[in-house]
């Protein structure tokens, strides 16, 4: 006997280019008992279910099926490229400081506590939760210097499903007495270990070691806390493990970067650092980029390494605003990142918002009397919500080296997905209009209401969705084809 599959029936938003997406109503998704999405067909009617389950050698009574009510769509899970799980208890704090001083007052403080293993036990669950139920299916955390609390880390993120890329910070110099690891060789050996250990865990839904659930990253936290032996034996360690992820910090902050520049005189620029050891490829996270050279934009690109930009905490702390419009016209991967607790909020959204205010900001100042400008298709350009959306999807999902996996909603990819319930967001016209479960085997209860049947109403619904909706509007987060959160779930478990 085959194993079951899950079909999903109703409208579908996906992103395929920086300045388009797909926006289809009744598309049918079949995902099979490994959560791969098997295939997906757009555009058939109630009546036609029954006949294309047949066309693809399903019979109806053999499969599990879902069909979406009015007011909801299903799209791909938000990518988070950059936050600090640890530092999720400081949100809303401290943003009266810029960078280095915020880090030695609030947060090296507060990362500290996890020492203590019991502490981040308590603490870590409810965190994890917290961005599942926002949407985020997929997550590059940091987390502390502690080796035994990033294995809860670890142990908390895959227990609740979600995907994950997960980092022990190295940091071995310019770090407070209470939170420094006491050498060079003993990150080392740590780091050795955690990598050992998240790869030992089990790879999730799909049992297929190519697409776990939890991957290691490499986390050098910046420049300046990594001594140059510290970076020596790390680009020894990457240069023997071409898979291993990399993820660190770059140009957030002017100070930083003067400071690096002392630090580091045998290099032309802050990415240069990284490049001289070994830290700058494919599947290298850098956040934030703010203040990058031209030089360095050729250098990223040619690395092939992708810019996570991170406009609340750019917002919080004063550091800049990142010409991502630049970068996309240069050719660079750019993705999104909340930065908890540097950004007030665990939300994609609201990175997403706050992405559209950054560029509408760069865009005033370059062209302030809105006339005809030609530098390109995004630079000092506001970006439209087709480019935020693939952004903190598919753009995400391409930083972290993960695209042909996740990112986006196609057959062959794991269904890491979300139904999106728009009722109640801003207009009537977005209201639920009916509360009927589609059934195939009676079609004419489908509850389907025509103003739900064109691409503009799906775009309304995306736009108020990203604009003006939270974590009530996520009903149901799938991870590789396993429910993992959303309000259908926390209303069944009341």
């Amino acid at each position: 006997m085959s194993l079951r599959v899950t079909v999903y029936y109703g409208s579908l938003i996906n992103p395929t280019t920086l300045d388009s997406y797909e926006a289809n109503t009744n598309c049918l998704i079949a995902v099979n008992a490994h959560g791969n999405i098997d295939w997906i067909v757009h555009d058939v009617e109630p009546s036609a279910i029954q006949q294309t389950l047949l066309q693809k050698g399903l019979l109806i009574d053999d499969i599990t099926f879902t069909a979406l009510q009015d007011g909801q769509f299903m799209m791909p899970g938000l990518v988070d490229t950059h936050t600090h799980a640890p530092q999720v208890p400081n949100l809303g704090t401290g943003y009266q400081y810029e960078l280095l001083d915020w880090l030695e007052t609030f947060t090296f403080p507060m990362e500290s506590n996890f020492k203590d293993v019991a502490f981040a036990k308590r603490m870590y669950p409810s965190i994890v939760k917290k961005f599942i139920a926002a949407g985020t299916t997929t997550c590059c955390y940091y987390g502390t210097l502690h080796l035994e609390s990033n294995k809860v880390l670890a142990e908390i993120v895959h227990s609740l499903g979600q995907r994950a890329l997960i980092g022990k910070c190295n940091m071995d110099r310019n770090c407070p007495s209470y939170y420094i690891e006491s050498s060079s060789s003993q990150s080392i050996s740590d780091t050795q270990e955690f990598i050992s250990y998240v790869r030992s865990l089990p790879p999730g839904p799909s049992d297929d070691p190519d697409r776990p659930l939890i991957y290691p990253v490499l986390t050098p936290r910046f420049a300046i806390s990594c001594t140059k032996e510290l970076l020596s034996s790390l680009k020894s360690l990457v240069h023997a493990d071409t898979h291993l992820h990399i993820q660190t910090h770059i140009s957030e902050n002017l100070k930083e970067i003067q400071f690096t520049k002392e630090l580091y005189p045998e290099s032309d620029h802050y990415a240069g650092v990284y490049d001289l050891y070994g830290l700058l490829r494919n599947n290298t996270i850098l956040a934030h980029a703010i203040w990058l050279q031209d030089k360095e934009i050729d250098l990223v690109k040619e690395r092939k390494a992708g810019i996570s930009h991170c406009p609340t905490s750019n917002f919080n702390l004063r550091s800049g605003m990142a010409p991502i419009g630049k970068y996309l016209d240069r050719g660079l991967k750019v993705g999104l990142g909340t930065d908890a607790s540097g950004g007030f909020s665990h939300s994609m959204l609201v990175a997403m918002r706050n992405a559209s205010i950054t560029s509408s900001v760069i865009a005033l100042q370059h062209n302030p009397t809105n006339a005809a400008i030609d530098e390109g298709k995004f630079t000092n350009r506001q970006l439209p919500l087709a480019t935020l959306f693939y952004l903190a999807t598919k753009g995400s999902a391409e930083v972290c080296d993960l695209d042909k996996q996740i990112g986006s909603l196609e057959a062959g990819k794991s269904f890491d997905a979300l139904i999106v319930d728009v009722t109640g967001i801003g207009s009537t016209d977005l209201e639920r209009q009916a509360d009927v479960n589609q059934d195939p085997r009676n079609a004419s209860t489908t509850g389907m209401s025509s103003h739900m049947s064109s691409r503009a109403m799906l775009e309304g619904m995306l736009e108020k969705f990203v604009f003006c909706g939270d974590d009530r509007n996520v009903s149901a987060v799938f991870v590789q084809g396993k429910l993992i959160g959303g309000t259908s779930v926390a209303g069944a478990s009341t």
